[in-house]
Order: structure tokens, then C-alpha cells, then sequence
């Protein structure tokens, strides 16, 4: 009796032979549990590999190699944006497509679309590591409404700083859950570098933290939680980007680590991440000398790094994408057609976000008609992809249920889970004056955040002023008056406490991890008249910029949930468990914490 996987598995076969258009919902599939390189493909899996792989010309295997990107936002099917997809879809038939910023619906609905358009499924992946803002909703700037959205889970440091290590198999678990559901099979996450560097202004965060064995613990949780939902997970970026002050979106980072020192550091994570049988590993866009001999040549373009550790040493057998191919870390000194080729070359299976698709296809097809590359690297590279979207069943089922999602996307009880790991991730690192919890009716409540933090702020600053009618409540930029400083140099006089809320995220690409000076300043002066006390949403690093202050609190990021954490802690309403996952210095050391 041919069982409904084996019916759909022979009606897939049939699709990728003779391409048409995908316009029904299959019948729902369970996740997969073969996601990990070692576990055999079934019988059913093997035989749409072996169709496809033997249906497809060269052109088409490199094209499985390289993933297109784009925006999940709304646009019209005449849309240029989406005309641009659609010329990618159907000229160079790429193996997979990065889905970025759109709500949960449209991003389905998108992704949807596109499977439509593609001979062969496409994988489709996001960057969600533990936080799924990727798919928040925006805000209605004219009324000031804020769109619903996925569930925002804390950051990695914030699942680390609770101490709870099964927080992060159950967050790579729910992640996954909505990713699938909005179409997603693969989730470029965890982060497995080990954050040592407090000034590196890429990864922060995102880290788990400085501790590569606990960060490897953390990073093999967060796998096994990912993959038994369905879903690919990708250790990035590797041999580790952790130890950098340089942000490889914007220029090549230089680590100088020896080999002895990546072995006891920086590859410890990505060791736990290959047992616990990660299906993808992401590359770096750093250069390191003390393995490549060059200080200027990228990791993602080395065969040194991406052959001769991450396989021969490592023993990695699964697939390799390149972090994107746009960012200036692998992008200065070489064009589209360079980078390409030597990134295929160097081992890469996947060239992610090239800058332009077809010059990038073109060139990898150049090069093998040339000799330049061998038949059998693109054949060993496009078999990889073509498993992967075996194993998460993607053939068999492209199209989300635009319905069905609505009972997994923000359910409660992701809700809940991203609610009670920001309470137990709040970290008091500071408290000389026992100003812990808030006492007195006079509070002057002020809030920093850049102009593009349009919904900073607003949770705490309505907890605070429920607990205390009276509390004065005031927020600035980077451009703030001195006039104003002053005014709140002298409300914070009549205060009975000053609460200093910052809002400093990493941005990708613009290094902004830091408070201006000139406020860093006046924070610092403050704090040595006034009862002050300082919560930081998302760089926990800040409290060297005004040292004097005696009061410091972190969340390791921003977001609503971790807002409502931090004013409970603040006033009473919940205790205070958190331990720092990371050092500064000077200031803490790995696993502070006061206890309230």
C-alpha cells in the first residue's frame, strides 16, 4: 500500500520534470526529524532528489546555489521591486530565496507567490536568530498604530543571562513553529560566536555570550530546538566573529587569533552546533591570517577555512552558504564576478544575496565551462540544497496556509514563553545605594532613544506612570538641547529617584552602540548629585560611558517584552534573577548579578 508521503513524493517528481503552477495548499506534513546531514533521506526524499539532480542542466545546479533576496512587504504583481523577483525567479531559477521585514501574513502570502513562480521549490530562509522581529509588523506613523506581528523573543544574551539552559531549545523551538507556518524552512541562527571583545559592534547581543563552552551548550539547545520543529538551523558565522571591532558589513574585521586559540575559543560552539546536527553552516566575512597567511583575504573566500577546518578538521558534512554576498567585509577588492567564483571555489554551496544574480550566476558557469571549477563541485554543492529541501518536505508542501498560520504565528503561548525568559533575563549589575526597587512619589522618568525607535519607550513608560500617576515622564534623541538637558538637570533635583532608560540597539552596518557623548556626559554628572538609576535596552556594555553611576540595569535588548520586565523589576512587582553572560573589565565580570 503506497503510503500519502510516497503518493505526494511521486506527484512532486512529476511537478519538477514537467513544471506547473502550484496553486493548491497541500495537505499539512509533520516536521520532519531527518533534518541533521548524518540521518538518511527516505525512500521517498531519495527518489525526488535523484529525479530532480538528474533533470536539472548545469545552469540550473548553479543556480540552486545562489539565493535571491527580498523585503516581505506588499507589492502589487506589476510592482518593479516584485518584477525584479519574479526576472530573478524565472532567469536564474535560484535554489532559495532570504526573506526579510514584513508581517507574518504578507510574508507568507509573498512567499507563496514566488513558490509559483519556481520550477523546482525554493528553500526559503529568514535571519531570526532568537529574536523574530523579522516579522513584526510596522507602525502606522499617521495614527501612531502599531501592526501586529510574530512572537519577539529576547535576545541570545537575554536567554543566557536567565540561567535556565532549556530556555533555548524551547525559543529555537517556538521560533521555528511560526517560521514554518509562514513558509520559512530555514532560520540563519543561532549565533554561535563568543562575544570577548565588548567593543564589537556587529554581533554584541546576538551572542550568547564570552563563555565559548556555555555559549556551546546554549548554541546545541537552540539547535535541537529549531530542527525538531522542522526547520534548518545555521551556526554563523564561522571560524567566529566574535572577537572584532570592525563590523563586516562595512569593512573586512581582522582576527589575529592563533589556531591554539580558535580551538579553545572560538570554534568550541560551532563543534556543539555540528554534533547536535545543524544542516547548515554560515560563513564570516573576516579575515584570519594565522590560517590563511593573508590578513586581506575573507573567510568566506578561503578553501583553507571553508575545506580545511570546517571539514577536514571539523568534520562538517552538511551545507555551506556564505553570509551575503553585498556586505563590503567580502565585497571591497573584489567584484560580483570575483567574489562569486572564488567563494564556489574556496567550498561555499551557497552564495548568499549576491549584488547582482545573474552576473554572479554567469561568472560561476564561466568558470566551470573554463575548467576554472570543477563539474563535480557543483554537482557535490547542488545535490546539498536539493537534500535540504528534501528533508524539510518543502517539495512536497511549498504553500503556506495563509489560515492555518494565524493559530501558530504570535500564539499565547509564545507569548508567554518571550514574556517570562524577559523577566528572568533582567540583570541588576549595580546597585551601591539600594535604590532597587523604586521608592518615593517624585520619579523623573527619562528615556533616550535614536529617531528611528518608533516604538521605544512606550510599554515602560506607561508601567511607570501606572504604578506612579505623578511620575514625570520625558524622552530625547541624539539631537537633544543642551536647554533641555539642563531643564531635566534641574527637575531631576526635586526627584526623589531619576530613572535613565537607553534604547541602544545594534544596527547592522552603522555601528550605533553607543550613547553620544555629550549625553553620556550628562548622565555621568547626574549620577554623581542625583539618585539615578540607569536601565539599558540592548548594549549592556554602555556603563563605561558614565562610570559614576551607582545603579545599573540591563535587558539585552529592546523590545516590548523586556520593557514591561524591566519596570517590574524596577517597582517591586518581580523579582530580580538575572546573571550577566558577559565581562567588562572594570565594571562586572561574567555571572554577576544582585539578587532583589
Amino acid at each position: 500500500m503506497r503510503t500519502p508521503l510516497a503518493l505526494m513524493a511521486t506527484a512532486a517528481i512529476a511537478a519538477a520534470c514537467a513544471p506547473a503552477p502550484r496553486t493548491a495548499t497541500p495537505v499539512p506534513l509533520p516536521p520532519s526529524t531527518n533534518l541533521s546531514p548524518a540521518s538518511p533521506l527516505t525512500a521517498a526524499q531519495q527518489r525526488w532528489v535523484d529525479s530532480t539532480f538528474q533533470s536539472l542542466s548545469l545552469r540550473q545546479k548553479i543556480g540552486q546555489m545562489i539565493w535571491i533576496f527580498t523585503f516581505g512587504d506588499y507589492a502589487s504583481a506589476d510592482d518593479r521591486t516584485f518584477a525584479e523577483v519574479k526576472e530573478w525567479i524565472t532567469q536564474a531559477e535560484p535554489g532559495g530565496v532570504t526573506m526579510s521585514l514584513g508581517s507574518p501574513i504578507e510574508v507568507a502570502a509573498k512567499i507563496n507567490a514566488m513558490q509559483r513562480l519556481s520550477k523546482v521549490p525554493m528553500l526559503v530562509a529568514s535571519d531570526l536568530e532568537p529574536n523574530l522581529g523579522r516579522l513584526e509588523g510596522g507602525v502606522f506613523n499617521h495614527y501612531n498604530i502599531i501592526e501586529g506581528g510574530a512572537t519577539v523573543f529576547p535576545s541570545a544574551m537575554a536567554i543566557a543571562a536567565t540561567g535556565r539552559e532549556e530556555d533555548a531549545r524551547a525559543v529555537g523551538r517556538a521560533i521555528a513553529e511560526e517560521a514554518r507556518a509562514v513558509g520559512i524552512q530555514v532560520n540563519f541562527a543561532p549565533d554561535a560566536d563568543v562575544n570577548n571583545n565588548p567593543s564589537n559592534p556587529v554581533i554584541n547581543t546576538r551572542s550568547f555570550g564570552e563563555d565559548p563552552h556555555r555559549v556551546a551548550r546554549l548554541v546545541e539547545l537552540f539547535v535541537q530546538g529549531t530542527q525538531s520543529a522542522g526547520v534548518i538551523a545555521t551556526a554563523k558565522h564561522f571560524p567566529g566573529h566574535g572577537d572584532t571591532d570592525v563590523d563586516s558589513h562595512v569593512g573586512l574585521p581582522v582576527v589575529t587569533a592563533s589556531r591554539q586559540r580558535l580551538d579553545t575559543l572560538e570554534l568550541i560552539p560551532f563543534r556543539a552546533a555540528i554534533a547536535a546536527g545543524a544542516g547548515m553552516v554560515m560563513t564570516a566575512h573576516i579575515a584570519l591570517p594565522a590560517i590563511t597567511g593573508d590578513s586581506s583575504l575573507p573567510a568566506t573566500l578561503a578553501p583553507t577555512i571553508l575545506e580545511g577546518l570546517l571539514r577536514d578538521s571539523l568534520h562538517f558534512t552538511g551545507t555551506t552558504i556564505t553570509d551575503a554576498m553585498s556586505m563590503e567585509g567580502v565585497g571591497k577588492g573584489y567584484d560580483v564576478e570575483q567574489s562569486s567564483v572564488a567563494a564556489v571555489k574556496a567550498g561555499a554551496d551557497i552564495l548568499l544575496k549576491p549584488t547582482d544574480v545573474l552576473r554572479a550566476l554567469n561568472a560561476v558557469q564561466g568558470a566551470v565551462e573554463r575548467g576554472e571549477i570543477s563539474r563535480a563541485r557543483i554537482d557535490s554543492a547542488a545535490r546539498r540544497v536539493l537534500e535540504l529541501k528534501a528533508r524539510t518536505n518543502i517539495v512536497f508542501q511549498p504553500i503556506a496556509d495563509l489560515e492555518a498560520l494565524r493559530e501558530v504565528v504570535g500564539s499565547k503561548a509564545h507569548r508567554d514563553l518571550a514574556r517570562d525568559i524577559a523577566q528572568r533575563a533582567v540583570t541588576l549589575l549595580r546597585d551601591s545605594a539600594q535604590l532597587v526597587p523604586l521608592a518615593g512619589p517624585k520619579a523623573l522618568v527619562v528615556q533616550y532613544m535614536p529617531e528611528t525607535e518608533l516604538k521605544a519607550g512606550r510599554t515602560f513608560a506607561a508601567a511607570m506612570k501606572a504604578a506612579n500617576p505623578r511620575a514625570q515622564v520625558e524622552k530625547f534623541g541624539p539631537n537633544v538641547s543642551d536647554e533641555m538637558l539642563a531643564r531635566l538637570g534641574t527637575a531631576a533635583q526635586g526627584a526623589d529617584r531619576v530613572v535613565i532608560a537607553l534604547y541602544v540597539r545594534r544596527i547592522e552596518g552603522e555601528g550605533r552602540t553607543a550613547v553620544p557623548p555629550r549625553i553620556a556626559n550628562w548622565i555621568d554628572s547626574l549620577a554623581k548629585t542625583q539618585k539615578v538609576v540607569v536601565v539599558t535596552y540592548g548594549n549592556p556594555y554602555l556603563i563605561r560611558q558614565f562610570p559614576s553611576v551607582g545603579t545599573y540595569m540591563v535587558t539585552y535588548g529592546v523590545n516590548e517584552s523586556l520593557e514591561r520586565a524591566a519596570a517590574r523589576a524596577l517597582l517591586g512587582e518581580a523579582p530580580i534573577t538575572g546573571k550577566a553572560p558577559i565581562s567588562l573589565p572594570g565594571f562586572f565580570s561574567k555571572g554577576d548579578g544582585i539578587q532583589r
